[in-house]
């Protein structure tokens, strides 16, 4: 079993910054691969970002390519996405993922843990 815990959402301006954190606890945190989603209102989840259990890979949806920024610490069993240049659209609830798989694009297809997640509001 694996907690996930979410921390760092909040409220920014448009165009500013912020570094969600998800702690983990329970198995080897650098057995799974890992990844962040996110929820808008009124909207279904979508994936954001995905990292290989190593780190060496990372894997983006569009809409945040060049923006967002997935990284992990196994040492500190915490993964973190640093989130520039953000605008209104990006205003969701943002879950943590986990699996046992190993690759960062399979967390699009499959989440073994999940996160409660953390709200980030976007103001313009």
């Amino acid at each position: 079993q694996v907690q996930l815990v979410e921390s760092g959402g909040g409220l920014v301006q448009a165009g500013g910054s912020l570094r969600l954190s998800c702690g983990a606890s329970g198995r080897t945190f650098s057995s799974y691969a890992m990844g962040w989603f996110r929820q808008a209102p009124g909207k279904e989840r979508e994936f954001v970002a995905g990292i290989s259990r190593s780190g060496g890979s990372t894997y983006y949806a569009d809409s945040v390519k060049g923006r967002f920024t997935i990284s992990r610490d196994n040492a500190k069993n915490t993964v973190y996405l640093q989130m520039n240049s953000l605008k209104p659209e990006d205003t969701a609830v943002y879950y943590c993922a986990a699996n046992s798989w190993a690759t960062a694009q399979s967390i699009i297809r499959h989440v073994d843990y999940w996160g409660k997640g953390t709200l980030v509001t976007v103001s313009s």
